[in-house]
């Protein structure tokens, strides 16, 4: 069985770094996807590819990966760079501003 641990990355619509911080153990699709005849849907017999479980750290992941005997090849994450504008948002709102602000 074979498995990859990596953290995930954030969501493009939003800015925030919720649900990013913990790393994830997720199944390799272990047989091809089949598409319905009769609805289009696209299903699959394998139900591992379904879970994906979620550890404190990278040795926690591995520990398990490990002990439970599947071959888990990790996937580091890249840095992401910092996005820091000085005055940043409340630049909006600033008071000491000398013209009127337009977009």
């Amino acid at each position: 069985m074979q498995a990859r641990i990596f953290k995930p990355a954030r969501n493009a619509m939003t800015s925030g770094m919720a649900k990013t911080h913990k790393w994830v153990l997720e199944y390799a699709q272990a047989s091809a996807r089949e598409v319905d005849p009769l609805m289009g849907w696209t299903s699959s017999g394998d139900t591992q590819t379904q879970v994906r479980l979620r550890f404190d750290s990278k040795e926690a992941a591995l520990d398990y990966a490990v002990a439970h005997g599947i071959d888990a090849q990790v996937v580091e994450p890249k840095a992401r760079k910092v996005n820091v504008r000085p005055g940043g948002y409340g630049e909006n709102f600033a008071t000491y501003r000398r013209g009127v602000w337009t977009h």
